[in-house]
């Protein structure tokens, strides 16, 4: 079940330029309670509080019972538009929630066992592609996030949010193809496969020298061994005679 929040209102006339400036000038930000069939209602809350929620984040995934004049409003809030310049909020918008409704929010993705992926331990690195998830959810049932784990991603694989358990009562707006996150591969990797894949396989032997012919004799022990580039006796070539020996 969402935690809800309490959130201070004060009810401010309707509309108008002026009275939101005057709001402002009060330390206050303007803003407006609608939907669930009923009229709409101007207020106007605290600037510190507001920003405080803001800043705190998950604000638009938070649900809030808004106390105006002694009654209960329970709301979601829709929208908030800051200051370009100064950064402090100007308006909020939140969404009246009836008994069962059900709201459409975007919640976004937290990542675990990032650290222990094998494609990180090889020098991947995590790139999330999709932030947030588009919801359909009970009011009462909106999650502050969705959890993905990573702990089995190499490098080059995907998660993809048919890969990820969503909450009960919890239904997603996207694809269930949408590929939330991937492993991306170090710099200089596909060099370093190509490398491998190019090198002879480890281990193969030198080719062996030829052995000699069968019933050939070996070599005299002290002969030389022939001159680099000698021909070899074509076969069947008698051995030369040796020298005569000289008469004294």
């Amino acid at each position: 079940m969402a935690t809800v929040k309490e959130l201070k209102a004060t009810a401010r006339p309707a509309g108008g330029k002026g009275a939101a400036r005057a709001e402002r000038r009060a330390g206050r930000v303007p803003g407006v309670i609608y939907g669930d069939n009923k009229p709409p209602v101007t207020i106007s809350v605290d600037d510190t509080e507001l920003r405080a929620r803001i800043i705190a984040g998950r604000f638009l995934t938070t649900i809030f019972d808004v106390e105006l004049d002694g009654q209960k409003h329970r709301v979601i809030p829709r929208d908030f538009h800051l200051d370009p310049v100064r950064d402090f909020p100007l308006h909020v918008d939140f969404l009246r929630l009836g008994a069962g409704a059900t709201i459409r929010v975007s919640v976004p993705l937290h990542l675990k066992n990032a650290e222990a992926a094998p494609g990180v331990k090889r020098g991947g690195t995590v790139n999330i592609v999709t932030h947030t998830v588009e919801l359909e959810a009970e009011a009462e049932s909106i999650p502050q996030f969705i959890e993905a784990d990573v702990g089995q991603l190499d490098i080059g694989s995907s998660l993809h949010l048919s890969d990820v358990a969503l909450p009960k009562g919890v239904k997603t707006l996207s694809r269930e193809d949408l590929t939330l996150v991937t492993i991306v591969p170090p710099s200089g990797y596909a060099e370093e496969l190509k490398a491998a894949a190019a090198a002879p396989a480890g281990g193969a032997a030198a080719p062996a020298a030829a052995a000699p012919a069968a019933g050939a004799k070996a070599p005299a022990a002290g002969a030389k061994a022939p001159a680099a580039g000698a021909k070899a006796p074509a076969a069947g070539a008698k051995a030369p005679a040796a020298p005569a020996a000289k008469k004294k």
